[in-house]
C-alpha cells in the first residue's frame, strides 16, 4: 500500500503562523506535522511510498523531506497549482498510485499511529473499493455526516449538512436521538477505482470539486466503502487554538 498526503493549503486560519509555512509543516512538540504522519504511516502501516501534493510553499516539504531517504521512506511531490477543492487533488498522484491501493490522509490531520494500522486491517476483511474513517460527536455541519449499514459499511453521506438538511434526516429517521452521530475524519483508503469517479465530478454548490462527491457516487454504483471508528485521539490542526493545545499534550 501507498500513501498520498495532501498538503498543499495556506491554512489561512493560522494567520501569520502559516505566512512563510504550509500548514502541514508547523511543528507539533518539536516535529512538523506532516513527519507525524509519515513515521506514523511508516511504523503502524508499514508504508514506505509516499507521494506528499504540495501547493502554499511547497518548497518547503520537498526541501525538508527530499526523495524520504533520511526517513527510511520514498517521497515523491506533486504541485496543486489551483486550491479548487479536495475531488481533484488525489488526481494529481494518479500516476504514483498506479494499480496500487493507497491511504489518503489530509495533511493537518493527527491520530495515534496504531489508527492506520487498524484502517489497513478493517480494509483487508472485505471486498472493500474503499474505507473511510469516522469520529463521533463533531459539529457536522463543518464536516461529512456518515450512514452506515450493520456490517458498518457506508450507506448515506451529506458533506457539510445546513441546519435545515438535518431537520431532513431527523424526520426520514436517518438521525436519531439514541445514535451516534459519525463525523467524517478525513483520512481514506482506496483502490484506483476512486479515480474513475473524481474524473466525473462537477462542482458542488461550494464552487469545490468535493470527495465526498465521488465517495457518494461510488456508492451509488454499488461500490462497498468499509467505516472504521478512530479509537482515541483525533485532532484537525485547524487553527492557532489547537496547535497550541497540542503543545501541551503529545500528538498520540
Amino acid at each position: 500500500m501507498k500513501a498520498v498526503i495532501l498538503a498543499a493549503g495556506k491554512g489561512t486560519r493560522m494567520k501569520e503562523l502559516t505566512s512563510e509555512l504550509p500548514k502541514p509543516m508547523l511543528p507539533v512538540q518539536g516535529r512538523p506535522i506532516l513527519q507525524h504522519l509519515v513515521e506514523g504511516l511508516r511504523d503502524a502501516a508499514g508504508i514506505r511510498d509516499f507521494c506528499i501534493v504540495t501547493g502554499w510553499h511547497a518548497e518547503v516539504v520537498e526541501d525538508f523531506f527530499g526523495d524520504g531517504a533520511r526517513f527510511g521512506v520514498r517521497v515523491s511531490y506533486a504541485r496543486q497549482l489551483v486550491q479548487d477543492g479536495t475531488g481533484k487533488a488525489p488526481e494529481l498522484a494518479k500516476a504514483f498510485v498506479g494499480a496500487d491501493n493507497f491511504l489518503l490522509t489530509y495533511g493537518d490531520i493527527l491520530v495515534k499511529p496504531e489508527t492506520y494500522g487498524q484502517m489497513t486491517r478493517r480494509f483487508a476483511e472485505g471486498n472493500f473499493s474503499g474505507l473511510l474513517t469516522v469520529t463521533p460527536g463533531e459539529d457536522v455541519t463543518k464536516g461529512g455526516i456518515n450512514f452506515f449499514d450493520d456490517q458498518f459499511c457506508l450507506t448515506k453521506l451529506v458533506e457539510k449538512p445546513s441546519p435545515a438538511q438535518l431537520d431532513e434526516l431527523r424526520a426520514a429517521g436517518w438521525l436519531r436521538p439514541d445514535a451516534p452521530i459519525w463525523y467524517n475524519a478525513g483520512i481514506y483508503i482506496f483502490l484506483p477505482v476512486v479515480f474513475d469517479f473524481t474524473a466525473k465530478l462537477q462542482k458542488s454548490p461550494r464552487g469545490e470539486y468535493e470527495l465526498t462527491d465521488a465517495i457518494s457516487a461510488m456508492v451509488a454504483a454499488g461500490h462497498r466503502l468499509a467505516g472504521l471508528k478512530i479509537e482515541g485521539r483525533w485532532v484537525d490542526v485547524r487553527d492557532p487554538e489547537v496547535l497550541a493545545q497540542l503543545e501541551s499534550s503529545p500528538p498520540g
